[in-house]
């Protein structure tokens, strides 16, 4: 399994991430509990991908995590964090590792790794050393992270619950399905943007 490498506009070359897709993950509750426990060897961005409407919506997050880490604001204690919290409509830190974070029970499972230099750790981890910890500790499927995969794994509902999408007859009125999941894809990405205002 190879994890993918994300190049993202406007952040400076010294970043790098790193994406995976996992299916059928059988492990989740030891993932989650690595977290709990903090352990470092563990620092990924856990994502449910059940709660992931598009590749945009993710690498919105991520960017918006990798912006506050290049600018010294992050809420939460590392980037990884701060991608999850950046999936987020709301404010509350709690609700959003609870809403977009990995539990005992996720299935399909997004694994961002952004890694640059620092003081203690000049050299970050590579593409085929992040491959290998992921290939050796997540009991799953890999598979391309694309929008047609990702379309088959969204829990529309939980979405659409968690953006509080619900009760929108204009939206319930679309008949094309494309149609609709872009524009819940939209709304989704702008209650991301308008977050905390």
């Amino acid at each position: 399994m190879a994890v993918e490498t994300i190049q993202l506009e406007h952040v400076p070359a010294s970043y790098r991430v790193y994406l995976a897709l996992f299916r059928n993950v059988k492990n989740a509750a030891f993932l989650h509990q690595q977290l709990l426990a903090r352990n470092a060897e563990f620092e990924y961005a856990f994502i449910d991908a059940s709660t992931i409407v598009s590749r945009m919506h993710l690498l919105s997050a991520v960017f918006k995590a990798v912006n506050n880490s290049v600018n010294g604001v992050l809420k939460t204690p590392n980037v990884h964090s701060e991608t999850v919290v950046s999936l987020s409509s709301s404010s509350n830190i709690a609700d959003a590792y609870r809403r977009f974070g990995v539990s005992p029970s996720t299935t399909d499972l997004f694994v961002v790794k952004i890694v640059f230099p620092t003081d203690t750790n000049p050299e970050p981890a590579s593409a085929e050393a992040i491959s290998k910890h992921l290939t050796d500790n997540v009991e799953g499927d890999a598979v391309p992270a694309t929008d047609d995969t990702i379309e088959t794994i969204t829990d529309v509902r939980a979405v659409r619950k968690s953006y509080k999408l619900n009760g929108l007859a204009w939206l319930d009125g679309i008949k094309d399905e494309l149609v609709k999941r872009k524009e819940i894809e939209r709304l989704v990405l702008g209650g991301m943007a308008l977050r905390g205002v």
